[in-house]
């Protein structure tokens, strides 16, 4: 078995792991690109605003590369595995967490909120595996970022715990399609986490929201992005070599409560 930073080129000399992580320049996706980096892997990030991606990369430090891409656009994907080909010409663990979500309770909700969150949540999940599949091979790793509103969206959040809902179904269907490629998929779903995303759902009430997710966590907190990380960084690896298709709960036990 090879380790989880290297894999051996056709020659025999090893080469670095190329991860692709989308919605990388903040957020658990930052979080994640750093931990891959530390890891020792070609990082690639992508993110639809070009002025945080730099900064991102800035803040990366490295040989880190960042495109600009919108998951929910075909042609945009298309551009970024054409650059990621050109580049390195391989994909050894994607990273699906570009995402969001849109606070709205029922008799609210909007059919512009509704179609952005479909359009990035599934649509963007669905064709970021779909065209990175040329570039996936024996041994490589799809590590999905979704959330424990797949299974307990709470008020408010219906139509984004649909889209989460969805992508695991996705997932338990895509294990059998890739039956005998050699490549493995597995979801992470963190419970509340704190970043700047999280802060602007709740809008001008964002202290009392954060106090409600903190009062209900079973372990007294939300979580950090780092901690996300560690665990896309455990399925991305070798470590989880024999674990596919799961949805795996990093939330403190917010889930179960």
């Amino acid at each position: 078995m090879v380790n989880s930073t290297f894999d051996m080129r056709d020659d025999g000399v090893a080469a670095r792991k190329v991860a692709l992580v989308t919605g990388g320049s903040s957020g658990i996706g930052f979080a994640i690109a750093r931990r891959l980096q530390l890891d020792g892997m070609q990082v690639v990030i992508t993110g639809r605003r070009r002025d945080v991606l730099e900064e991102a990369v800035d803040r990366l430090g490295g040989d880190v590369s960042a495109f600009a891409a919108d998951v929910s656009n075909l042609a945009s994907l298309q551009s970024l595995f054409d650059e990621v080909r050109s580049r390195f010409g391989r994909i050894d663990v994607l990273v699906a967490n570009a995402g969001g979500g849109v606070h709205a309770p029922l008799g609210q909700i909007k059919e512009a909120d509704y179609d952005q969150q479909f359009d990035i949540n599934v649509k963007g999940v669905v064709f970021t595996v779909q065209g990175a599949l040329p570039l996936l091979g024996n041994g490589s790793s799809i590590v999905i970022v979704g959330s424990t509103a797949s299974i307990d969206p709470g008020p408010t959040m219906s139509i984004y715990g649909a889209t989460k809902a969805a992508v695991r179904n996705l997932v338990r269907s895509w294990i059998s399609d890739l039956k005998g490629s050699g490549i493995r998929i597995n979801i992470v779903s963190p419970g509340p986490t704190n970043t700047q995303s999280l802060r602007d759902g709740f809008g001008e009430n964002h202290d009392a929201g954060l106090a409600y997710l903190r009062d209900r966590s079973p372990i007294g907190r939300i979580g950090e992005p780092e901690e996300i990380a560690e665990v896309a960084a455990f399925l991305a690896s070798d470590k989880a070599s024999y674990v596919n298709g799961i949805e795996l709960f990093a939330d403190g036990g917010a889930s179960q409560a």
